[in-house]
């Protein structure tokens, strides 16, 4: 027992270092009202271990205060980060709908963010459509394609969660 906490710890802590490094190296295109974050990719690991879901919330959380987003920006971009993790983790079971809770929640709350957070006079429906775009390519087509990688190690890397 104590080994599966253990274990989940360190992949935790390996998933939050991971979707650091990735928004930082694309730091240009991870931040603003059009933004492209491929860290976001990393939102479906809770269909394959349950560390996904602290692992990515932290993540999004530190990436987000390091990339010097505003304090609004910090926290409710990554609750809507933790939010679509969660539903990931509850729809785990059908691998082509555990990308539907992070598109659904980051596509419905980062505008409202960028629109109050930054002043954004774009529209909040037009922002739902450009950050939609973002998440359904992050998450939608590059997390499945993940999943498929993954899926053919998943008993070496993630064992029996």
């Amino acid at each position: 027992m104590k080994e599966n906490k253990t274990r989940n710890l360190v992949y935790g802590a390996l998933i939050a270092a991971i979707y650091i490094v990735l928004t930082m190296m694309f730091r240009p295109i991870s931040f603003g009202p059009i933004q492209f974050r491929i860290s976001e990719v990393l939102c479906v690991l809770p269909y394959f271990t349950p560390a996904a879901v602290p692992g990515v919330f932290i993540g999004c959380l530190i990436s987000n205060m390091l990339g010097g987003a505003m304090l609004m920006d910090i926290v409710f971009g990554s609750l809507a980060t933790l939010i679509g993790a969660v539903g990931s983790w509850l729809v785990r079971r059908n691998r082509y709908l555990v990308s539907v809770p992070p598109i659904l929640s980051n596509m419905l709350i980062i505008p409202w963010v960028l629109k109050f957070a930054y002043g954004s006079e774009d529209l909040v429906w037009y922002m739902m459509v450009t950050v939609g775009i973002g998440e359904i390519v992050a998450i939608g087509v590059l997390g499945q394609l993940l999943i498929t990688v993954l899926g053919r190690y998943r008993n070496v890397i993630f064992g029996d969660n």
